[in-house]
């Protein structure tokens, strides 16, 4: 009775050992993504701009070894996320020319991971503010770079990076989010 016991258990083990499963496994999933309440404040300081950033980002003055005046980081400490500012003061028309060539060639350094890369036009020349606005699709470092002028002696630079490996999948909700603070930075910013 004994081994009748085991032989009826080792049978139904192997059968049940064989047969497919009925479920498949779950893919792989992303966290919830707790975005803030939309507010802003005014960036002043003694550089030749100010515009209105998000209150729950933090501006700090850039810290690298080429460090200049005027240079910021706006970081989203939530989003694992930086903003670089960049100011320029034009001396001349030849090195406005660069500068802006200068914007267009690291916008478009990510052509090898962008699926695609939008160009928008920024014109408000009622406060004297024109530039472009690169919107950088895919699996890219960098999400979004702009660059606004007066045309004669200021231009500012973005460039939007985060600080992880690119996963579009996971941060797009994040761009979407920021790209809407970065509109609002373009549309408030003003030359001193």
């Amino acid at each position: 009775m004994k081994y009748i016991a085991l032989i009826f258990a080792f049978a139904l083990f192997v059968v049940a050992c064989n047969q497919t499963p009925d479920y498949t496994p779950k893919p792989t999933g992303y966290n919830r993504i707790e975005f803030p309440q939309k507010k802003y404040q005014a960036f002043i300081s003694q550089s030749p701009y100010t515009f209105d950033f998000p209150a729950y980002a933090k501006m700090y003055i850039d810290s690298t070894d080429r460090q200049k005046a005027d240079w910021y980081n706006l970081t989203f400490p939530t989003f694992n996320a930086r903003l670089h500012i960049s100011y320029y003061h034009i001396a001349s028309k030849q090195e406005f020319d660069n500068l802006m060539e200068d914007s267009r060639k690291l916008a478009f350094k990510h052509t090898v991971k962008a699926t695609g890369i939008d160009e928008g036009i920024i014109y408000i020349p009622e406060k004297k503010v024109y530039g472009v606005f690169y919107t950088i699709e895919g699996n890219t470092a960098s999400a979004a770079q702009f660059y606004l002028t007066d045309s004669a002696k200021h231009y500012l630079r973005g460039a939007l990076y985060f600080n992880e490996a690119p996963k579009i999948d996971s941060v797009l909700p994040v761009i979407n989010f920021l790209r809407r603070d970065l509109d609002k930075m373009i549309k408030t910013f003003k030359w001193k």
